[in-house]
């Protein structure tokens, strides 16, 4: 039986003072809301009730989570739509077993290792140059997550669980400052482009906020989809725009933007990945995580190791903070330098969830010091030998920073039956490529730019795990989360936030599991990201704390935390669920991202 939550430690109150006030309305609705006939979270109120208006209508956990992704893909269109990618965790109560989908985009034939480079100059072609292009768009994997889970896990028909949303893309939503803000960020790139002008910037300007955006092309797209099946984007004509939009970007006069190479055999080719998580342990728990290619489950899973390795949870919020912190900086130094795509390159990936490989990372972390910046990478080999374990263990690079959008959103939900799913979902960029595709009213990722386009500090073109190759999935940090108690799911964790999400989830579980926080406290706490830098970024509301001095003293650099997502310096957007008794509690987010949220329904 595994250690029951601490009690809450009058410090992490304090901090979570936000917090005790789950009931209170946002402007998206409740963040909090419990029943015993399922729970929605996500970070948009329309979505969420296209989640619960299926769960009432017989789907399960499987089928609410599609319908709430493609609400989201009407109401949050910058972060998630049918032309990106993602990853699901679900766990079938029936099997009980954990099941991973990974949906993530695919590079097309036509890009290799070097596809990146300037052949003018050998170099690297500038971020801002492939974000806005189609050289950046992978082949999407959404449609076939949608398909894959609901087909083989759901209840209900493909076309019942988009009937919602696609109502939602024929009468539209209001309008709110979230979502004008965004479009005012992307403005410049959409005004590049004839199809995203005329959906997100009517007239020259963003939609004002409280007026409605209808979107009848997505809706006539999710129907086409519902009737005909993921098919008709890899095989039919939805996919045959899409090639045809990325090959000939649909520029404006005057407007010129890197053509990609994506062809209609490289849609045909696309398959979803289905397979089991990378499953850990933590004070007795299972904590079930998703496998290459994200690098998520892997991290996250190293980090509870590592902190674990430290000893029982902390008394001390200072000493607390100090591990979470170090933990982090550990595993993203081997994550950078060992996790990829594993059809393409070798994850050490027993070796780095080991408990064995935690303790020769754990002991370099002293009490009284924070870790140098950078830390080099493990070895994950330690944990094949015997006896004593060398401190500093190593011996790998030190790897640089990749960079990483973003714009992602996750949603959770679960049924009356047991059944659980985490999934995030994203186009990368906010915003994605900036492309609409013609007559579809959706938005093309980017996500290749997750690649390295060449190696990083410390690699070469042999050694980085990250690099470019035709069908090749680019490393993700997504991270949906399941835990388990007594081998049942008890709680379901997810963020967007591009490589801020491997610590905000890792936040999230160790306040809930370890820090005294109840499940929305947990969720609204100030958030720290450390992700092997010389300085963590923090919220400003952590910046007004006691333990910022306290951790300074220790070695520990803070800087506030930077956003391209909103005005606001924010790091992250939990969706979160929690077993309670016979009931489920859905969380989201009390203010960031506007604020977020949550839905229940009774038997």
């Amino acid at each position: 039986m595994p250690p029951r939550p601490l009690r809450p430690l009058p410090l992490a109150a304090a901090l979570c003072a936000a917090a005790t006030l789950p009931t209170a309305a946002t402007a998206d609705g409740p963040p909090v809301a419990t029943g015993s006939g399922g729970a929605v979270a996500s970070v948009d109120a329309d979505a969420t009730k296209a989640g619960l208006a299926v769960l009432r209508a017989g789907g399960n956990a499987v089928d609410a989570a599609v319908a709430t992704a493609a609400a989201l893909g009407v109401t949050e269109p910058y972060s998630a739509g049918v032309g990106g990618g993602g990853y699901l965790v679900l766990w079938d109560a029936r099997r009980k077993s954990a099941v991973t989908i990974d949906g993530r985009e695919t590079a097309p034939r036509s890009l290799g290792p070097r596809g990146f480079l300037d052949p003018a100059t050998g170099k690297a072609r500038p971020f801002d140059e492939l974000v806005t292009s189609g050289l950046s768009v992978g082949v999407p994997g959404t449609p076939a997550t949608w398909e894959r889970a609901v087909r083989r896990y759901g209840r209900l028909s493909l076309a019942r669980v988009l009937r919602g949303p696609a109502r939602l893309a024929q009468d539209g939503f209001v309008v709110d400052r979230t979502f004008r803000d965004q479009t005012a960020q992307n403005a410049e790139r959409f005004a590049r482009f004839r199809s995203s002008r005329a959906l997100f910037l009517p007239g020259g300007a963003p939609h004002a906020v409280g007026t409605r955006l209808r979107n009848p092309e997505l809706a006539r797209t999710y129907r086409s989809i519902g009737r005909h099946g993921a098919g008709v984007v890899y095989r039919g004509a939805i996919g045959d725009d899409v090639a045809r939009t990325v090959r000939n970007p649909p520029v404006v006069p005057g407007q010129r933007v890197l053509r990609g190479g994506l062809r209609r055999s490289d849609l045909r080719s696309y398959a979803v990945r289905e397979r089991g998580a990378v499953r850990s342990r933590f004070r007795g728990l299972d904590v079930l995580g998703m496998p290459p290619s994200s690098s998520g489950g892997i991290a996250v899973a190293e980090a509870l190791n590592v902190v674990e390795a430290l000893g029982p949870p902390a008394a001390a919020r200072t000493t607390f903070l100090h591990r979470y912190l170090s933990a982090s900086r550990l595993a993203f130094a081997d994550r950078n330098r060992w996790v990829g795509d594993d059809r393409f390159v070798r994850v050490p990936r027993g070796g780095l969830i080991s408990e064995r490989f935690a303790q020769s990372r754990a002991c370099l972390v002293s009490p009284t010091r924070a870790l140098a910046h950078p830390q080099p990478a493990g070895d994950p080999a330690v944990a094949r030998g015997r006896g004593p374990l060398p401190c500093p263990g190593g011996g790998e690079p030190e790897v640089g920073q990749p960079r990483e959008g973003e714009s992602t959103t996750h949603l959770v939900a679960a049924d009356r039956w047991g059944n659980v799913v985490s999934y995030t979902l994203t186009i990368e960029q906010t915003g994605g490529s900036g492309i609409v595709v013609p007559g579809r009213g959706f938005l093309l990722n980017n996500e290749l730019t997750d690649f390295n386009p060449e190696p990083l500090t410390g690699l070469d073109w042999r050694t980085d795990p990250n690099l470019p190759a035709p069908g090749k999935r680019p490393r993700s940090s997504m991270s949906p989360t399941l835990v388990l108690r007594d081998g049942r799911p008890w709680l379901a964790v997810g963020s967007p936030g591009g490589a801020t999400i491997i610590t905000t989830v890792l936040q999230t579980l160790l306040q809930r599991i370890d820090g005294g926080m109840s499940l929305p406290q947990a969720v609204a706490a100030p958030r720290l990201s450390q992700r092997n830098a010389a300085s963590t970024e923090a919220e400003p509301a952590f910046l007004a704390t006691p333990e910022r001095a306290a951790l300074e003293a220790l070695g520990h650099r803070f800087v506030t935390a930077s956003t391209t997502f909103t005005p606001d310096p924010e790091i992250g957007a939990v969706a979160a669920l929690e077993r309670r008794g016979s009931r489920w509690q859905a969380v989201a987010e009390p203010t960031r991202r506007g604020g977020g949220s949550a839905g229940a329904i009774d038997r």
